[in-house]
């Protein structure tokens, strides 16, 4: 088979156009025949072996464009598991530090601001000695809802393990993520979760980091719960909870 440098154009239609300029008029052509001169093929050269040959690859090819689509579509859907918190509908440890990082960067290239928050629930022992791990499991998935239902779809909610979360605040310096945080600790701890016959509490503390451009995320997180840690406990010391 001679397969020519073929235009995308079909070969009917520049012959025509040739013959126009030429002054005459192109015979009709069938598309049997406008396929064989596309392909570099005399008329006697498509035999019905050779479309059948050019119609098995046809379908293989369609085959394959589909097969290349799912195996797309599975690797997206497996991609999305392995950032996904296994309990809560929120960003696992990992990919929340990608985010930051990703933050970070582009603050770099940039310019702007973003920040940190960690939350850390009070008492959450106590939720699981007093009401079962059923209920400290509904908690958690509560918190995380919460925060992600009041926040920008720019924004990332991360947990970062047992009871502790952390949210990264695009285009807000420290002093607008602490107001966010005050805000969001509000919604957390306003409404009590319901686990079958029991009405649990939720008591929240927070810590605010603001993120540079060249910072580490697993510092950055690291420094957001170090200033969550001092809250809370300079709230114990003063009696609150």
């Amino acid at each position: 088979m001679k397969i020519s440098n073929a235009a995308a154009e079909p070969f009917s239609a520049i012959r025509r156009r040739a013959l126009a300029q030429a002054g005459a008029q192109a015979a009709p052509t069938s598309a049997a025949a406008d396929t064989s001169a596309f392909l570099g093929l005399d008329p006697v050269e498509m035999t019905p072996a050779v479309r059948a040959a050019l119609q098995t690859l046809i379908t293989e090819l369609d085959d394959l464009k589909r097969e290349v689509s799912r195996l797309k579509t599975q690797l997206a859907e497996a991609e999305e598991m392995a950032d996904r918190d296994p309990l809560t509908p929120v960003k696992n440890r990992r990919a929340f530090a990608r985010e930051v990082q990703r933050a970070s960067n582009f603050l770099r290239r940039y310019g702007g601001s973003a920040s940190v928050v960690y939350f850390d629930l009070d008492g959450f022992k106590s939720v699981n000695d007093r009401f079962g791990h059923a209920a400290g499991d509904a908690a958690l998935c509560a918190v995380a809802e919460r925060l992600a239902l009041n926040v920008r779809e720019s924004d990332v909610v991360g947990r970062m393990g047992g009871d502790e979360f952390a949210v990264v605040l695009t285009q807000a310096d420290r002093q607008t993520a602490e107001a966010k945080a005050e805000a969001l600790a509000a919604l957390v701890e306003r409404e009590p979760v319901q686990c079958g016959e029991w009405s649990v509490p939720l008591h929240i503390s927070y810590g605010v980091r603001e993120i540079t451009p060249d910072a580490d995320a697993e510092v950055v997180i690291a420094e957001a719960d170090a200033v969550m840690f001092v809250s809370k406990r300079a709230r114990v010391a003063v009696g609150g909870r």
